[in-house]
């Protein structure tokens, strides 16, 4: 039977045992397409030896999955790459109808001249930093500009690159706040948070050139041509911005530093994961349908696989992880262990009942195994065995939902990462709960 009949059946299926069956019920008649797998168990050394404390964690096998993943999947950010200044260009004391402080942030990612600039918005509720308060700041990439997160007229319009195929049609010229139903920023300033973006484009463009127009030439070893197999991708140059963003919000004296939540939404999504991983000044990590090379499990080959991803999007990894492709039991590493090396710092992975390709089953099934790892460092981990119905979010130091719809990122996806910023970033809130 033809996959996408099955999956149409198997929501049918579900329908009629009713909504409150925990959501794997809607994924079950497919799973039999899943080849059996046997994941690397991030607990172990390669000697066959275990993890017995947490500085085995720490100092030995955590550095050890990060160089794996590194060397295998995403690749090595050159040495002595970061940015080498920044200027605040644009400020607004009652933006929003008075709601906001908005700041706009040139941030220079290499030294000389041409340079990337990275350019930083910066929402923070206004009544808070009146307050003499610091604000705890959710921090993300978008895919299309500044300028199409709101139709705020002082967003500075993007220059330069430009993603013709996300327009869907809009003229440029009609494109601010395009993506508005992506970024309630309201909603999120009335909850006490920031909000600061930047267009991934500023660091590559996401294009298969685009490797060639980013950030990458100006951090090339002298005399060389091609890219080594281990070299950074464009997910780990992306990755890498949001740590040059984080590097100005520490010095922002508005901002709570030890508060910035990484979040991102499909591609943007596995690159907030590895910046969580890489830098781990980052507080909490949440990744919004985040699919293959995010947090889905790559043995599953359900959906988008490791072939796939790297023939339609040659310019994300590095090219080692092409040797992969068809072979994903022979990876060092699975996604569980991504969402391990954010251990112990809370993490957020979200789902979407008709995102097939990103396998949800998938993404959930993560979460289940990186808990291991999560209990082991003695924080409250995971709450559940089952992926939870529909639109029924669970967490606790993990969390995870499943929502109805399609691949896309929504207000009910944003009250979820809310509540659960809510919860770990309150003063009350104890280390590891």
């Amino acid at each position: 039977m033809d996959l996408g009949l099955r999956f149409w059946l198997s929501g049918l299926k579900n329908f009629l045992l009713g909504r409150s069956k925990p959501a794997s019920m809607y994924y079950r008649p497919l799973e039999g397409n899943v080849q059996e797998y046997k994941l690397p168990d991030p607990l172990e050394f390669p000697d066959g030896s275990t993890v017995k404390t947490r500085g085995d964690w720490m100092e030995r096998r955590r550095p050890e999955i990060l160089e794996m993943f590194e060397e295998n999947v995403y690749g090595k950010v050159p040495e002595g790459a970061r940015a080498r200044d920044h200027e605040i260009v644009d400020k607004k004391d009652g933006a929003l109808d008075g709601l906001a402080i908005r700041k706009q942030v040139s941030i220079f990612l290499a030294p000389g001249k041409p340079q990337p600039i990275l350019n930083l918005l910066i929402y923070l509720p206004r009544d808070v930093v009146k307050a003499k308060k610091n604000v705890p700041v959710f921090l993300g990439l978008n895919f299309v500009g500044n300028h199409t997160i709101n139709d705020d007229t002082g967003i500075f319009m993007h220059e330069k690159y430009f993603p013709e195929g996300m327009l869907r049609g809009t003229p440029y010229s009609q494109s601010r706040g395009l993506r508005s139903w992506r970024w309630p920023v309201t909603s999120i300033l009335d909850q006490g948070f920031g909000l600061a973006t930047a267009f991934c484009g500023d660091v590559v463009p996401d294009r298969k050139d685009g490797l060639s127009r980013g950030i990458h030439p100006h951090y090339c070893r002298e005399g060389q041509g091609q890219r080594e197999p281990d070299d950074w991708g464009a997910i780990a140059a992306w990755a890498w911005g949001l740590s040059q963003a984080m590097n100005y919000l520490e010095g922002d004296g508005d901002v709570d530093a030890t508060k910035v939540a990484v979040f991102g939404h499909s591609r943007l999504g596995k690159t907030a994961l590895w910046a969580a991983a890489m830098d781990q000044r980052f507080a909490m990590a949440i990744a919004n349908d985040s699919g293959c090379g995010g947090a889905a499990l790559s043995r599953r080959r359900f959906g988008e696989t490791v072939r796939a991803i790297n023939e339609s999007f040659p310019h994300w990894f590095c090219k080692n992880f092409r040797e992969y492709n068809g072979r994903e039991d022979a990876l060092p590493v699975d996604q569980h262990m991504l969402l391990a090396l954010i251990a112990p710092r809370p993490v957020y992975v979200a789902s979407a009942q008709k995102d097939f390709w990103a396998d949800p089953h998938g993404e959930f099934l993560s979460v289940l195994h990186a808990n291991r790892v999560y209990k082991f460092l003695e924080t409250t981990g995971f709450p559940a065995k089952d992926m939870p119905p529909f639109n029924q979010p669970v967490f606790a130091r993990m969390g995870y939902h499943v929502r109805r719809g399609r691949h896309d990122m929504t207000l009910f996806d944003w009250k979820a990462y809310i509540s659960f910023a809510r919860k770990h970033f309150s003063k009350k809130t104890t280390k590891n709960a």
